[in-house]
This record gives C-alpha cells, sequence and structure tokens, in this order.
C-alpha cells in the first residue's frame, strides 16, 4: 500500500508556500487555441468507448444520456485511470466531476472494510452532488459504496456507518472527515485515491488548507492524487503541486475562454428600489425553464423569495441560514423541477449542476469577476444556451461589470427591449 511517510518530510514539502511562481512546464496541456479548435471534431466523434473502460461504467455512462466527452474528459480520462496525479482547470459545466468519478470507478477494486477513494470539497451541497454522481456512474457495480460525510449531522450516525456499512468511496468535507480521522473511526491508511473538488477554495483558506493537509498526512504516500477547479490562479498552482507528484496539468489559459459558449449576457441599470419590479417584469416575459436569481444576503434572499411567492411565481430559496436537512431537502427539489425559480446566496454559486437551469440573474452585482463567472455558469450548462441578467445599481458594481468585461474580454451590453428567445432558449 505504501509507506505512510514521516510526517516531518510531509510538513517542509507542504508548508513552504513562499516560493517564486514556478514556470508552466511544456508538458501542460493547453486546452484551449487553434490547437485544441482543429482536434474538437476529431475528440467528438470518438466517444467514451475509446477509453477502455468497464462495461458496467459505459452502461450507465449511457443511461445519463452522456454521447461524447468534453474536451476536458478528453484530455484527462485516459491519464487519470492510468493512476496519473492531475490538475485540472477548465470553465463550469465541461463535466469535471465525471472525470474523476468515472477514472476512480475504473480503478477501484472494492476490498471489504476499507476506504479506496477520499473526495473533499468545500460545501456540503457540492459533497451531496458527489456523492450522487458516483451512485449514478456505479449503478452496475453494486459491489461498490458510497457513503458522503459533512457537519450538521450528528457524528455518531456517520460513525455506525463507518463500523457497520465501511464505504470503498467516501466524499466529504474536511472538518467531518477529520473529526472522524482523529477519532480513529475513519481509517485513511488504504487510500489509494485523494481527490480535492473547487480545490482553489480549500486551499487558499488557510483553516481548511491546515484541515486537508492532516488529512492527507493520514493517507499513504503511494497515491493518485487529483485537484478541480473552474478557476485557479497562478498563485495557488504551486500550492496544488506540494500534494503532488509530477502531476498532468491541464489549464484552460486564456481566461477570455472562461466565458462559457452559448450564454448570452446582459445588465441592466436602475436603482435598488427599481429592482423588484423589474424582477417581476423579466419573470413575466423570459421563456425559462428554471432560473436562479443571486443576492448578497441571507435576508435578502428570505425577503425576496417571500415577495415572490406572495406574488404567485413558483419561487424556493436555499441560503447558509438554514439547516442542512432543509437546504438539501430545498436542493432536491429544485433539481427535480418542482420549483422553477430558485432565489440563493453564494452558497449555490459554485459547483452546483442542474440541468434545466438557462437563465441566472445577478439581483446583486458579484463580489468580483470569480464569483460572477461561478454564478453564471450555472446557466448554459453542458454546452445549451443560456442567458444572464445583471443588476448594476452603484459605482461599485459598474466597476465589477468592469472587471468581468476586462478579464474575459468579453463585452456585456445592455438589455434590448426585446430579446430573440432563440438566443437562449434550446430550439
Amino acid at each position: 500500500m505504501g509507506e505512510t511517510r514521516d510526517n516531518d518530510a510531509y510538513e517542509e514539502e507542504l508548508l513552504d508556500y513562499e516560493e517564486e511562481e514556478e514556470k508552466v512546464p511544456d508538458s501542460v496541456a493547453k486546452v484551449n487555441g487553434e490547437s485544441a479548435k482543429k482536434g474538437y471534431v476529431g475528440i467528438h466523434s470518438s466517444g467514451f468507448r475509446d477509453f477502455l473502460l468497464k462495461p458496467e461504467l459505459l452502461r450507465a455512462i449511457v443511461d445519463s444520456g452522456f454521447e461524447h466527452p468534453s474536451e476536458v474528459q478528453h484530455e484527462c480520462i485516459p491519464q487519470a485511470i492510468l493512476g496519473m496525479d492531475v490538475i485540472c482547470q477548465a470553465k463550469s459545466g465541461m463535466g469535471k466531476t465525471a472525470v474523476f468519478v468515472l477514472s476512480t470507478l475504473q480503478q477501484i477494486e472494492p476490498t471489504s472494510g476499507q476506504v479506496i477513494a477520499l473526495v473533499l470539497c468545500h460545501t456540503r451541497e457540492l459533497a451531496y452532488q458527489i456523492c450522487h454522481e458516483f451512485e449514478r456512474f456505479s449503478t452496475y457495480l453494486p459491489d461498490i459504496k458510497v457513503a458522503v460525510f459533512y457537519g450538521g449531522v450528528h457524528i455518531k450516525t456517520h460513525k455506525d456507518l463507518l463500523k457497520n456499512e465501511c464505504p470503498h468511496i467516501v466524499v466529504g468535507t474536511p472538518g467531518r472527515i477529520l473529526a472522524l480521522a482523529r477519532d480513529k473511526e475513519l481509517s485513511l491508511k488504504n487510500v489509494r485515491h485523494f481527490i480535492l473538488d473547487e480545490c482553489d477554495k480549500m486551499l487558499e483558506s488557510l483553516d481548511m488548507r491546515r484541515d486537508v493537509q492532516e488529512i492527507f498526512k493520514m493517507t499513504p504516500h503511494d497515491k493518485q492524487v487529483m485537484m478541480f477547479s473552474a478557476t485557479l490562479s497562478k498563485e495557488i498552482r504551486p500550492v496544488c503541486k506540494k500534494f503532488m507528484q509530477d502531476p498532468m496539468e491541464i489549464y484552460v489559459d486564456d481566461e477570455a475562454k472562461l466565458t462559457l459558449h452559448g450564454l448570452v449576457q446582459h445588465y441592466i441599470k436602475l436603482t435598488e428600489l427599481e429592482k423588484n419590479r423589474k424582477l417581476n417584469d423579466l419573470l413575466d416575459a423570459l421563456d425559462f425553464n428554471q432560473v436562479v436569481i443571486f443576492v448578497k444576503s441571507v435576508n435578502r434572499a428570505a425577503e425576496l423569495n417571500k415577495l415572490l411567492v406572495e406574488c404567485n411565481f413558483p419561487s424556493i430559496c436555499i441560503h447558509s441560514g438554514m439547516s442542512q436537512e432543509e437546504r438539501l431537502t430545498r436542493y432536491k427539489g429544485f433539481k427535480e423541477g418542482h420549483k422553477r425559480i430558485l432565489v440563493a446566496t453564494d452558497l449555490v454559486g459554485r459547483g452546483i449542476d442542474i440541468e434545466r437551469v438557462n437563465i441566472v440573474i445577478n439581483y446583486d452585482m458579484p463580489d468580483s469577476a470569480d464569483t460572477y463567472l461561478h454564478r453564471v455558469g450555472r446557466a448554459g450548462r453542458f454546452g445549451t444556451k443560456g442567458l444572464a441578467i445583471t443588476f448594476v445599481s452603484s459605482a461599485s458594481d459598474s466597476d465589477v461589470l468592469n472587471q468581468v468585461q476586462e478579464r474575459f474580454e468579453v463585452d456585456i451590453k445592455e438589455l434590448p427591449e426585446q430579446i430573440d428567445t432563440s438566443t437562449y432558449m434550446p430550439s
């Protein structure tokens, strides 16, 4: 299983973050620019069969409606199933989750009572969703058990589950995973695959980074490490590499490429007091499958949702002021289409996958260009069309809008009186 290395040696490797930025090696795959475009037709004419996946996985892929691998999947999966370390940064909606889910399920040989794969992510919703993806793709691999662990659930429930029905794949948030591992309830000595999703969120926060490092040190040195994110700053890349051995790196280097294809983006200038009326008008006028409306605080989410419900809109809200159980119930209800409008704080801005969402409205301007990208990434996923509308009501709102346009080289125009439905609704 490979020996767990001396802790001091780990500390030295992981904690020296002050090195100069490393140059991206020539071996880095650039999934953009001309070379990628030329190969695009070729990529899509070859399917998941070319990866020589287990027949049980191919059946589950067909059931899921996936026809062709995305560019990211095409670049990553062949290397990942060979056990290579991988760092992957690519825009939302490119199927990064499927990369680590499929490559882990392909490699895993379940042994009773052993945790073989560990996936860490920064929010409970994302952990829940990743667990669901593992379950979806392991439908025809009934021997593989998956479990999700996060705070907000009584720890005894998790301890009992580990004792009586130890999963082979564990998905969870760093705090709860560390608590279970410290209590010797969760043994990490057989972990062969260590995965961080939205890794920048965990490694940029010092507290969370410390937890991740401590968990990492409890796993064998000889394992596969994979990290994924939609945004990976040049500063955080060397930190990621400290956890890895000669990783394959896939970066969408040109940030202009990070804006989503097929996404129509507009802004509306208005005062704070005009927002509610404008939102009502938009929801009446627009054609939508499902819409997510982002606000900046818990109170605003609750108030706006109440207002929409009073106006007979099929609205629901999710924010961090709710119990975990309530959030997941609502998230599931929205994902299954029981409600068509979701009012949310940035809790839902990252990594949440709802395929029917084709409109995102920034009722409140996000705090940064990065947050904007993650929010609008909820619409137009998996290459479908989508529409993003942003309310601009102050000078600081205008500043963020300008940052978005400069950074992603996109020209966001004012919302016209009439908007052609065909530009944002799938035909």
